[in-house]
Parts: structure tokens; C-alpha cells; sequence
């Protein structure tokens, strides 16, 4: 494979040559906004999967942390296009980055946009589930960086960590007042007596693009969908079904959570229908035949 390019403050440059400063509070405070997104295609260049959204959002985020930046939709949505077709990119996993530029106030803001080679999804996650623990980490409500996608991600890293040295694929995080959130990088979700359900935004939790398309394919298909309910751990034990969604990894079943098995500790029927739903709709929306 070439070498690949990225975009960083309205250039393509290759990525060995491309720096970020020092003095940059996104390297030094960890001051920075992000998305994560999947791009499909049948060719290069990709398209991404609901790029609007994904760019909103994230100008919502640079909003509420009154961050400093002159990117506009207009303007990610060039440069994620450049990018994607200077590494010359059909199937891609894109990241846009923002941050305000450096603490001594001698340079402007860093946009850098970068997207990787996909690759394949373990087959095993979706044919037969995975394994989930419960974080020893909690989340509190109105702290900055929960409910928003900034920079300052140690804490979910440490959680990951903590779920791969017990053998699991990802853990799930509680509140400090014991309501169910959300996976490190992904959303929830619960299958109770046929109703999907996801803990609300407010608990708090990521406003997954994904989790907004299960909750809109729920409609859809005509399954009960309850993203509003707060869910505590009498729920997650209780329920049939459960699984993860994310940009790159889609829709996961989740079979397992610590050593008790969910339903039959198999990928169940409403799971597999909103798998299936999914995919077509990435397909559809991404161009793809």
C-alpha cells in the first residue's frame, strides 16, 4: 500500500510529514473535538455514512465547549471528500479531528482529517456474539466529557483495557447513581419482552449516529423501541437480547456480560433483524448495489 495522506489545515500532505504543534491544546490538554466515521463504496472514493450528521454533531460538541475553530460543514465535508480520494479509498474508517490551536494563542486552530483502510470485522462477533464486563469506571452526569466526544478519552482506554486483560471485547459503564450508560466507544442496547431499549441521552451518553439509525430502523420494522426509560442492572439482567453500536463496528450482538449469559447466549432474532436492517441501509444511503 502508498503511503498515505492526510488533511491538515487545507492541505493534503503525507502523514509522515504532517505535525501538529506543541504547544497545541489538543496535545497538551487534550482539548479537542473528534468523529469517528465508516465510509463504503464500490469504488474509490468511499462515501461516508451519514456525513451531515456526523459533522453536526460535532459542531454541536465545539459549540458547548466553546472551542475555537474555523471549520464549517461546508468545509469537512471538502475536506473528508480530498482525503478520502488522495488515499484512494472505496471502504474507510475517517476521522475528523478539531482543536483550538495553540495555548500561547500563536496559531490558528487544527483541523486534521484522516482515513485508514477499513478491513474486515471479525466474522465471530456477529455469527456468535461477544463478551462484555462491567467497568469499575463510572460516569457522572454533567461532566464534560461524558455525553460529548472530546479528546480526553483515558478513561474509556483504561476501561477497554480492563475488559480485554478479562477476556472481553468491551465493558459497559454505570452511572455513579447505578443507571446503565453505555460501552466504551459504543451505545447499549436491551431486548425486554420484544422492545429494544437504550438509555436516553441525558443519562449520559454518546449521541451515537448508529444508535440514531437503530432507533429510526426500530420504526421501520415495527419493533417497540424505548429510548427514553433510564435502564439499571435488574434490566440488563433481565434482558433477552442486548447489543453494541458503533460506526466502524456496526450493529454487535452481545451474548455474554461478565459470566452471565444473555437469553440463550446466542445473537438473538431481534438482534439479527436490526443486523440485517443495517446493513442494507449502510449499503443504500453509501451508493453501494
Amino acid at each position: 500500500m502508498s503511503e498515505q495522506s492526510v488533511y491538515l489545515n487545507g492541505r493534503i500532505v503525507p502523514a509522515a510529514e504532517a505535525s501538529v504543534g506543541v504547544w497545541d491544546a489538543g496535545f497538551l490538554h487534550g482539548a479537542s473535538t473528534f468523529t469517528t466515521m465508516l465510509a463504503r463504496g464500490g469504488e474509490p472514493p468511499g462515501k461516508v455514512f451519514r456525513l451531515p450528521r456526523h459533522l453536526a454533531r460535532l459542531l454541536d460538541t465545539v459549540e458547548l465547549l466553546g472551542m475555537s475553530t474555523d471549520a464549517t460543514a461546508e468545509s469537512l465535508t471538502i475536506a473528508v471528500g480530498r482525503t478520502l480520494e488522495a488515499n484512494a479509498l472505496a471502504d474507510a474508517r475517517v476521522r475528523v479531528t478539531l482543536t483550538p490551536g495553540s495555548v500561547r494563542g500563536d496559531g490558528g486552530p487544527t483541523t486534521l482529517v484522516t482515513a485508514q483502510p477499513l478491513g474486515e470485522q471479525p466474522s465471530e462477533w456477529y455469527e456468535r456474539g461477544i463478551s462484555v464486563v462491567v467497568s469499575s469506571l463510572q460516569q457522572q452526569r454533567g461532566s464534560v466529557i461524558h455525553g460529548y466526544k472530546t479528546g480526553c478519552y483515558l478513561p474509556r482506554m483504561l476501561a477497554r483495557q480492563e475488559a480485554a486483560a478479562k477476556g472481553a471485547a468491551e465493558a459497559l459503564w454505570f452511572t455513579t447513581d447505578q443507571r446503565l450508560a453505555e460501552a466504551c466507544f459504543t451505545n447499549v442496547f436491551l431486548v425486554l419482552d420484544g422492545t429494544v431499549r437504550t438509555p436516553p441521552l441525558d443519562t449520559p451518553v454518546l449521541p451515537g449516529i448508529v444508535r440514531e439509525a437503530v432507533i429510526e430502523l426500530c420504526g421501520e420494522l415495527e419493533i417497540d423501541c424505548d429510548a427514553e426509560g433510564q435502564l439499571t442492572v435488574h434490566e440488563m439482567l433481565a434482558a433477552d437480547e442486548a447489543f453494541l453500536t458503533g460506526s466502524i463496528s456496526g450493529v454487535r450482538p452481545v451474548v455474554r456480560i461478565e459470566r452471565h449469559d444473555v437469553g440463550d447466549a446466542k445473537p438473538g432474532p431481534v438482534t439479527r433483524r436490526l443486523m440485517a436492517a443495517y446493513d442494507q441501509l449502510v449499503r443504500r444511503e453509501c451508493g453501494i448495489d
